[in-house]
């Protein structure tokens, strides 16, 4: 990484933990590496992301719906699903400090040959390294040694029947879920980008064996899923499709893409579309019978998997702006984490502060509402743009006699009077444009 994107991702994760967005796990005991806590800021913002993929991907649509599978499964999933075998990265040790990087990590393999420039042959041969997190259940010994999902995906193949069975879904239709996974990656790093626990959001869509058919609903999917991020603001330039090539796809893929995102540590995988045939479900021994016509078949499945954290982090990457000195997320309002801030003009005045609240809390009952009655207005300002609060009220002296309110937007810093009745009106009809 060079030193202008360095300094960008620096000014990220600055501003993720100033304003609590993201922070260290375990931070008061030196952190955790891999491992992200959301600070009040965060979680905000990563449900909105979550509800907005689980509107666009299940309540728009009638043909998909939503379970919630548990973290921890009978190992012999990982067992028909190839993981055990083929869930791996190449690992090399270096042979002077004995740190160990993945060897496909062409940055952080460079990074470290310069801590040791006057030696030659640092590395090990690669070796192959299973990245499934094992734990061991049950109160005797021996303990059952299982594994916490390195991904949601199985959720979906191993209910495929009772899906079927519980309710009136037919090919083709899908079945959604978000949830956590669990990854043994050796070189966790670019802030939640490579993370040993993340968070899925994923679609498995059964369709019937036709190669053509097929291969346009994967066409499809591709198009929604980049759909999705550019209309919650992501620049469209900054988004790419990056198509494996035959001899590089997983070996159960007749088709995969990558949705990849230009990051300021280069271009970056965060979610991918995959024609996964068969494979799943025929290793679990699963089939389809159509109700109406009897017919019995193994159905394909076209799968979009991306994760929430990353997303997060390239949400608010995109949406990083430095105006002069006043910095700002230019954040689309469905997924900023508060929609608006409320604060009196000045603190110490008993009848501003009653009036201030009584809009916060009538606002409240229908937004996600923050209030603010910290520093001088101008800090508050400050501080909400660093958030990406896309509207700031201010209730000042005029406010007690003609009932308006100073409404701040936040990407031009404009401000107008509003009338109090009018407010949450005004504000839905925004988030609604």
């Amino acid at each position: 990484m060079d030193a202008k994107a360095s300094s960008v991702m620096e000014k990220i994760t600055s501003l993720a933990k100033r304003r609590g967005f993201i922070f260290q796990g375990s931070e008061i005991y030196g952190g955790y590496q891999g491992f992200w806590d959301y600070g009040p800021a965060g979680v905000e913002m990563k449900n909105n992301i979550k509800k907005e993929w689980w509107k666009y991907t299940v309540y728009d649509r009638e043909d998909v719906v939503g379970i919630d599978a548990a973290i921890i499964m009978n190992p012999t999933v990982w067992e028909k699903s190839g993981h055990l075998k083929a869930f791996t990265d190449p690992l090399v040790e270096c042979k002077v400090c004995h740190k160990r990087v993945r060897a496909d990590n062409e940055e952080a393999v460079a990074d470290h040959e310069k801590t040791h420039k006057d030696k030659k042959d640092i590395w090990t041969e690669p070796k192959t390294f299973n990245l499934m997190t094992e734990v061991l259940l049950g109160t005797t010994e021996p303990k059952e040694k299982s594994y916490l999902r390195g991904e949601i995906t199985q959720g979906a193949f191993v209910d495929f029947r009772n899906v079927v069975d519980s309710t009136r879904v037919r090919i083709p239709f899908g079945i959604a879920q978000i949830g956590k996974a669990f990854r043994n990656e050796i070189t966790p790093g670019n802030l939640t980008f490579r993370s040993r626990e993340f968070e899925q959001m994923e679609l498995e869509y059964f369709v019937k064996p036709d190669e053509e058919d097929s291969k346009k609903i994967f066409e499809y999917w591709k198009e929604k899923r980049k759909r999705w991020y550019e209309d919650l603001g992501i620049d469209p330039k900054k988004l790419r499709f990056h198509d494996h090539e035959p001899e590089k796809r997983a070996h159960y893929a007749k088709y995969a893409t990558d949705l990849e995102y230009e990051a300021p540590f280069g271009w970056s995988e965060f979610e991918g579309i995959h024609h996964r045939g068969d494979f799943d479900l025929g290793n679990h021994n699963l089939s389809y019978r159509d109700n109406l016509t009897g017919e019995e078949y193994t159905p394909w499945v076209i799968e979009t998997s991306g994760g929430v954290d990353r997303a997060m982090l390239f949400f608010l990457i995109d949406a990083y702006r430095e105006d002069g000195e006043r910095i700002y997320l230019k954040l689309n309002p469905k997924i900023a984490p508060y929609k608006v801030a409320v604060f009196p003009l000045l603190a110490n005045k008993p009848e501003l502060l009653a009036k201030a609240k009584e809009i916060y809390k009538n606002l409240k009952q229908k937004l996600n509402v923050v209030w603010d009655d910290r520093g001088n207005i101008g800090k508050r300002y400050f501080a909400q743009d660093e958030i990406g609060t896309p509207w700031c009220v201010t209730v000042d002296f005029e406010s007690l006699n003609d009932a308006t309110v100073t409404v701040r937007d936040r990407d031009s810093a404009k401000q107008e009077r509003i009338a109090i009745d009018n407010l949450t009106e005004y504000f839905q009809n925004k988030l609604a444009a």
